[in-house]
């Protein structure tokens, strides 16, 4: 489920495989990395030994000379080569701006600056990783907090893989996962206090979405700006990373095992959930935002309820809560039914018809306590949501024009049931 992979001293090192592509395959696992600043890794250290684990062959560095020589670089070792390329030439000081900068609007402006500033340094950055792609080596490349920088090269890697554009705007927004541990080694580095700009850390999808739209506008395509302004043939490229960064999707998959939530199980529900809200957004569902629940949400539904976990093998792929009564959206109603909320799944890497199957299992716990309804909600402004409950059996009842989950304003809700066999 987590693109991150866990470091003691590292925040946001994550795994470019595993995307879908446009012709139907997918990036490769394990060969192509993103990550924050690897200056933080030291000899001798459980990071090290997971950082040479990967099996890095080239480390990319994209921050300023100066930023090297403040903050270190990673580590000499024999296993990789290290290429310090500065793509930004017009730093900026993010943790000094006002409270009034928009983040989408100020950063997508800063993108552009380096697509046309850093041409060079881009240019010699996708000759390597084409390079390692085709002598089959993972790479890593990162700056100081693995988001701007990194998040633009990363855009500029996967669109020319054929990943589609929203993927693209969801990778870049993964970062938010990141953001409070950002946020409070920033503090630790100075004095406790907190940046001037509250958009410190933040990678909203808004920002990839305006930058690739400017850069569309002003080149035509990611394609075209690697052959116009890079001066690189954009096809020789695209082909060399699809040929050996892309495999096959795969065509079985192990089948689901349900388990019923611990508490020790809480802090996954919330990032499961942040990660969906996130693919959400990047594709323009203005349904959940990350932040919204907390471990103390899934723990009350755990006491309250009933909350289950879906793994394929050895990875999560889904999770939903079953609750007993539901008043806020269907009032005060008789022991008759369960009712199924926050059905997710794991972007990318659940099998297909995941969903599905869950909303199944959730139907023979509820048949099992006897009740003959399954009930569920979304929001009335989500007709793809309702289309698709309502491609599962489930038929719209009402409708709740002011439901309310103990936080922010009300909201209108689609009421579905379905009559249980």
């Amino acid at each position: 489920m987590d693109r991150h992979i866990p470091f003691d001293a590292l925040r946001n090192v994550r795994d470019l495989g595993g995307y879908g592509t446009e012709d139907g395959r997918r990036v490769r696992p394990r060969r192509l990395f993103r990550a924050d600043g690897l200056g933080k890794l030291h000899r001798d250290t459980a990071d090290w030994d997971r950082f040479l684990a990967l099996g890095i062959g080239t480390v990319i560095d994209l921050r300023h000379d100066w930023e090297v020589e403040r903050q270190g670089r990673v580590p000499e070792h024999p296993s990789f080569t290290y290429h310090n390329l500065s793509i930004e030439h017009r730093p900026y000081d993010q943790p000094s701006l006002g409270p009034e900068v928009e983040p989408g609007p100020y950063l997508a402006e800063r993108y552009m600056e380096v697509a046309e500033d850093g041409t060079k340094e881009i240019r010699r950055a996708l000759e390597l990783i084409a390079d390692a792609a085709a002598s089959d080596t993972p790479l890593v490349f990162h700056c100081a907090s693995g988001k701007d920088r990194t998040g633009e090269m990363a855009a500029l890697v996967l669109s020319l893989l054929g990943v589609p554009e929203p993927v693209v705007i969801e990778d870049f927004s993964l970062t938010e996962l990141a953001t409070p541990a950002l946020l409070a080694d920033w503090r630790r580095r100075n004095g406790g206090r907190t940046p001037a700009w509250p958009g410190y850390g933040r990678a909203p999808e808004s920002v990839m979405r305006l930058f690739l739209t400017a850069l569309k506008q002003r080149y035509g395509s990611v394609e075209s700006y690697v052959a116009n302004a890079l001066d690189l043939d954009a096809e020789a490229l695209a082909t060399t990373l699809r040929t050996h960064l892309l495999e096959p999707a795969p065509t079985a998959w192990p089948p689901l095992a349900y388990r019923r939530a611990t508490a020790s199980d809480a802090g996954t529900l919330v990032r499961l959930r942040d990660t969906a809200a996130l693919w959400q957004l990047a594709r323009g569902i203005d349904q959940w935002k990350p932040g919204e629940k907390d471990e103390t949400h899934f723990l009350t539904r755990m006491r309250e309820g009933e909350v289950w976990l879906a793994h394929a093998g050895d990875h999560l792929a889904g999770a939903w809560e079953l609750w007993w009564d539901d008043p806020a959206a269907w009032g005060s109603r008789p022991a008759d039914a369960g009712y199924i909320h926050r059905l997710m799944t794991t972007p990318h890497t659940a099998p297909p018809g995941t969903g599905r199957q869950m909303l199944a299992e959730a139907e023979s716990r509820i048949t099992a306590a006897g009740r003959p309804y399954a009930r569920l909600d979304c929001l009335a402004s989500n007709p793809r949501l309702r289309a698709y409950y309502e491609s599962a059996g489930y038929r719209v009842v009402g409708e709740q024009r002011a439901k309310t989950d103990g936080g922010g304003s009300p909201y209108a809700v689609t009421l579905l049931e379905k009559r249980l066999v």
